[in-house]
C-alpha cells in the first residue's frame, strides 16, 4: 500500500511549509490526484488520518481532487477529456494524442491559523 508513504510525505511537505510560517497551525492540506496516477483516494485519506493521529496535527484534514485524464490532440490541437479509455480525437478522431493532464500528484494548498484568526489559504504550497 504505497498510499502510506505519500501520506507520510504529505505530512513531510507540511512540516516543510510551515517553516515559512512560523506559530501557525495546518489546518486543511489540498491535493490534485491524476485519475492515472494509481493512488486510490479512500485509502491515501485513510492513511493520512493514521499518521496524523496521536501527533499535534490530529484534526489537519486531506482535501484530495481527483483530476481527469486530458490529452490533446496532435493533430488538431483539440484538448479534450478521456471518456471511458477511449483517447482518440473527439473533434479529427486521430489517435497521434498527448496527456495533458490526469497523471498528477501535486501538493495544491495548505490552509494555516494564526494566533487564533481564521484559516488563510497558502497556495502552490510545496
Amino acid at each position: 500500500m504505497h498510499e502510506f508513504s505519500i501520506a507520510e510525505s504529505i505530512l513531510e511537505a507540511v512540516r516543510k511549509e510551515l517553516v515559512s510560517h512560523p506559530g501557525a497551525r495546518p489546518t486543511r492540506v489540498g491535493l490534485r490526484i491524476g485519475e492515472l496516477a494509481a493512488v486510490d483516494v479512500d485509502s491515501l485519506s485513510f492513511c493520512f488520518e493514521s499518521v496524523v493521529r496521536g501527533t499535534e496535527w490530529e484534526g489537519l484534514q486531506l482535501d484530495a481532487q481527483v483530476c481527469p485524464q486530458r490529452r490533446i490532440c496532435n493533430d488538431c490541437g483539440k484538448e479534450f477529456a478521456v471518456v471511458e479509455y477511449n483517447a482518440s480525437c473527439p473533434m479529427c478522431a486521430g489517435c497521434n494524442t498527448t496527456l495533458s493532464s490526469g497523471d498528477e500528484l501535486d501538493f495544491d494548498y495548505l490552509e494555516v491559523e494564526t494566533g487564533g484568526t481564521p484559516a488563510i489559504e497558502v497556495k502552490g504550497a510545496e
